[in-house]
């Protein structure tokens, strides 16, 4: 990974936001009382800065994104993000985070997506300063910018399949919580595009069923290499993904959001890009809370770009080049609707 070069020259877009959970945090969560961080070792054993609240061994999905779009530098955490800086973007995203403000709340602190939401608009009132207290000025400036937002993750696995911590798989069924997930995030996204966002680039989620922390929780059956009823209640909220960005599109003037299928993008045969181990982790997950991530100091697997993940949850560098790279330029045509993220940019 560290040989991959990107080409060099002005950014595609004036600026990038990214809203999130722990695949796109790169340091939001350092300082937060929770459980969910990152900012110590083995994690960013590959990163050039070492342990930043990067959830992996190097560089996220934030990250490459970045570079693919021109960006020299990575987007700085909204926690760290000062002066001049923020014209080029900020970071928002943070581990543990959800649509539902309930999401994580057993590992501690977190940024849910509705507090995101308040700082980016902190962000704009320091935009305003910039642009000499002009409001237009300051909303053609973010029209032009892109965001992208991935969210949901939390919902699930630190949620809906935690009955032990919360009542919402007691209460709604997978296709009613479905409905209420996307019902929630779609206002939240006409409150982004309230203050100023038009590109805006949304990530499906995963197969969630496959990821070490849930093969541990939830045993698969005889047969099955992953936990079937958690991939397809989390396919209920993905069909109906698509149905929302087409209503977004046609309901709000100008508004371009896009649908990043990161299920399409995770099919496939690994081994084609050198991966051998799929189904546990490269660290050494701590036991401690049974949280999934990393054990603080343990030495991890030296061949880490053939694995998928580097703790219970996380993906190693490789996997969020190859997420990044294809979101970006989509290789099928599920990857991406209505248009991948180099196009949207370019709106």
């Amino acid at each position: 990974m560290k040989s991959q070069k990107f080409v060099k020259g002005e950014p595609l877009v004036p600026c990038l936001f990214f809203m999130g959970d722990s695949l796109f945090d790169n340091g939001n969560n350092n300082f937060l009382s929770t459980m969910a961080k990152s900012n110590y070792p083995p994690y960013g054993i590959d990163y050039p800065d070492g342990p930043t609240g990067r959830f992996s061994n190097g560089r996220n999905i934030a990250d490459f994104l970045a570079q693919l779009l021109g960006f020299d530098n990575p987007i700085p955490p909204f926690v760290s993000a000062r002066g001049s800086k923020i014209l080029r973007g900020v970071n928002y995203a943070s581990g543990a985070a959800g649509i539902r403000e309930e999401s994580g709340f057993q590992v501690g602190d977190r940024i849910s997506l509705n507090r995101q939401l308040l700082n980016h608009r902190t962000t704009i009132s320091r935009f305003y300063l910039f642009f000499g207290r002009n409001v237009g000025a300051t909303k053609d400036y973010l029209n032009k910018c892109l965001y992208i937002v991935n969210m949901g993750n939390n919902d699930y696995i630190n949620n809906y399949f935690l009955p032990q911590y919360y009542s919402t798989s007691l209460v709604y069924t997978p296709h009613q919580f479905a409905t209420i997930l996307i019902r929630q995030y779609s206002e939240q996204l006409r409150t982004l595009y309230s203050y100023g966002a038009r590109k805006i680039a949304i990530f499906g989620l995963g197969l969630l069923g496959c990821i070490p922390q849930e093969l541990t929780i939830y045993p698969p059956t005889k047969g099955s290499l992953c936990v079937e009823p958690i991939n397809n209640a989390v396919q209920l909220f993905n069909n109906r993904l698509k149905p929302m960005i087409d209503d977004l599109n046609n309901n709000l003037s100008d508004a371009k959001f896009i649908y990043i299928n990161i299920t399409s993008i995770s099919l496939g045969d690994p081994s084609a890009i050198g991966i051998k181990v799929v189904n546990v982790p490269c660290c050494i997950v701590s036991t401690t809370f049974a949280n999934g991530q990393c054990a603080q100091g343990k030495v991890p697997c030296n061949n880490r770009n053939q694995y998928v993940f580097y703790d219970n949850f996380h993906p190693t560098e490789i996997l969020n080049f190859v997420t990044a790279t294809r979101a970006y330029n989509a290789t099928l045509p599920s990857d991406a609707y209505p248009t991948d993220i180099s196009h949207l940019a370019l709106q």
